[in-house]
């Protein structure tokens, strides 16, 4: 059967400015675009839409939804945005990696996503087939693969546990992996020694993949480096994962480009230029970037790597508590983030009550002290919870770098079953839009980070780099969106 769309504002992905013309589909393939005057079984009258190629969520969590039997609610919200492929298993989390029989099934999440598969890539992907509703572009994950083996424990890995780490990893790449991706800042990849990243991205190198990195810090000063350094720590952590590239030459995405705080935000100019003077000595590095000012995270992130360690046990005597006050204080002076920046989305089901507000707000309604207040969140959530966290951008941070040749477009979002919902689920790549109709940022530019025909001499280590052509690895035929000139 073909079915004919007449008429449309096509956007062929590449830059170019779009042009009033047809799309011709059959038997869900595309077979012709620009002026069509061949008979089809339907017609459809596009005029006045936009046609494009279907979006890329180039940074994405999904896999982890994929193998519910209720997965569509989960894909749904993004569909509607036009997003038709997502890059999954970011930030070292990924469902496959691991033995089938792992007894640390409930850490390969990194307590923001459940996981109820484990195994191979390719029994994951033997178990989804034909049931995916997007294209999938699967990483597989080193936190996931790490904690498959030894849960959270913060010891170097053994030789052997090392070997089967990287056993994995290549049992993954040969499965099909695109990549994989770590997450510094999340347990257990924080735990890893430089030994250890250098194999993991080495193993991913072998095949010419795709490293998707969250850095350790996002922010000016952190609790991951010493308080007094010479670079801010936002480009400490650029240069550990500039490291790990020119050690092993890995193709490197840094994940979702931030700069949590004010004062990290006038740290943008000297972040891009370090971008760009990679780019210029032709090494493979791109970045992802969000459309709004705040992101979801594990409410743990605030913790210096010393804390994170201890038990519950030791988190709890007076002299930690005393030393994390003193370090908390100080990182929120110097980053010019509060309490008031971190918004509850979800503890547990007994305290509903404490979700959409922030930190600052339970403090007063409770008559304790802000850090009190977030400790005893961490111990209702078992050190689980989610929270939002606000000042990641301003809008010229959001401005800069979606006009930047080197960024790509993201949702970093999921659908969450309970607590509150991040509105970049529902509302990311249509925010993209009307910010560009707000900035005069042409339409065509827009559609080019979000379909990635990229030529060569663009990102090369962009997520989605030539994706176009690869179909992706569980691909639907028809990759097409058409919507409202709304923008």
């Amino acid at each position: 059967m073909k079915t004919l769309f007449k008429n449309g504002t096509v956007f062929d992905g590449s830059g170019n400015a779009p042009f009033v013309g047809d799309v011709l589909i059959e038997d869900n393939k595309i077979l012709k675009v620009g002026k069509c005057d061949e008979a089809a079984d339907e017609t459809v009258d596009a005029t006045g839409l936009y046609v494009c190629p279907g979006f890329i969520d180039a940074h994405s969590h999904n896999d982890f939804f994929c193998d519910r039997a209720d997965s569509e609610k989960f894909f749904s919200p993004f569909i509607r945005q036009g997003i038709t492929t997502q890059i999954t298993g970011n930030c070292s989390f990924s469902p496959f990696g691991t033995d089938e029989n792992t007894p640390y099934r409930d850490k390969l999440g990194g307590g923001l996503f459940e996981s109820e598969f484990t195994g191979s890539l390719a029994s994951f992907r033997e178990k989804l087939t034909g049931r995916l509703h997007v294209n999938i572009v699967p990483l597989v994950g080193h936190g996931s693969v790490r904690a498959g083996i030894c849960g959270y424990d913060p010891t170097p890995l053994t030789p052997e546990q090392l070997k089967n780490e990287i056993e994995h990893v290549h049992q993954a790449m040969e499965d099909g992996a695109f990549g994989g991706s770590m997450g510094f800042m999340y347990e257990p990849n924080r735990y890893a020694t430089k030994e250890e990243l250098y194999t993991f991205a080495k193993e991913i190198a072998k095949y010419d993949g795709i490293l998707t990195v969250h850095a350790r810090a996002c922010s000016a000063v952190s609790a991951e480096y010493p308080l007094i350094t010479k670079k801010s720590h936002l480009e400490i952590a650029l240069d550990e994962i500039v490291d790990i590239m020119g050690q092993t030459g890995v193709r490197t995405e840094y994940s979702h480009l931030i700069f949590t705080g004010k004062k990290s935000w006038k740290k943008l100019d000297k972040m891009l230029n370090v971008f760009h003077t990679l780019k210029a000595q032709g090494k493979p590095i791109a970045y992802d970037n969000y459309a709004f000012h705040y992101g979801a995270s594990v409410i743990t992130v605030v913790f210096p790597e010393w804390y994170a360690k201890l038990t519950k046990e030791q988190a709890n005597s007076p002299l930690n508590r005393f030393k994390l006050s003193l370090t908390i204080l100080m990182y929120r002076k110097v980053l010019g983030i509060d309490w008031e920046d971190m918004t509850v989305a979800y503890i547990n089901d007994e305290h509903p009550e404490y979700e959409g507000k922030t930190v600052i707000q339970l403090a007063k309604e409770e008559g304790i002290k802000p850090l009190d207040m977030y400790l005893k969140l961490v111990e209702l959530s078992d050190r689980t919870g989610r929270i939002y966290l606000d000042k990641y951008y301003n809008d010229t941070i959001v401005r800069t770098l979606m006009e930047d040749d080197m960024s790509v477009f993201m949702t970093d979002a999921w659908v969450e079953e309970k607590g509150r919902q991040n509105i970049a689920t529902f509302q990311t790549f249509p925010q993209f839009f009307l910010l560009g109709r707000r900035w005069n940022i042409a339409p065509e530019k827009i559609v080019r980070k979000m379909t990635a025909v990229l030529p060569r001499g663009l990102p090369a280590a962009s997520t989605t780099y030539h994706l176009r052509s690869m179909l992706a690895l569980f691909a639907m035929k028809v990759d097409m969106v058409i919507f409202l000139q709304f923008i």
